[in-house]
């Protein structure tokens, strides 16, 4: 289990450092890195406040798999599988309410 957990703090982490740039507007649009829809590659402006807005939602996500590695892992006598499937649902969790949230945002700052 101790692999798993260096591998889900690992990623909490990683996600955490990627958010960074884009919350301080540092990402310019490209088709690589952001949150690429057609409508913010297209709006610079729309571009660095979204990726604002989904970065620190992805920083929420990074917190929060990191919190989740270590929480779990001190519950007594919980196995593997249990383990892994919390700290994914955790993930996968804040994941798909981030981005329902950025596209909400999206849509508001388009009307």
């Amino acid at each position: 289990m101790v692999g798993l957990k260096i591998l889900y703090v690992a990623s909490g982490l990683l996600l955490s450092m990627l958010s960074v740039p884009l919350i301080l507007g540092r990402v310019p649009p490209n088709p690589l890195y952001g949150f690429r829809v057609a409508s913010t590659l297209d709006d610079p402006k729309l571009w660095y406040a979204v990726n604002r807005y989904s970065g620190q939602r992805l920083l929420v996500v990074g917190v929060l798999a990191v919190a989740g590695a270590v929480g779990f892992s001190w519950i007594p006598g919980i196995g593997v599988d249990v383990y892994a499937l919390a700290c994914l649902a955790v993930v996968g969790g804040s994941l798909f309410g981030g981005l329902v949230q950025s596209f909400r945002y999206l849509k508001a700052l388009k009307s």
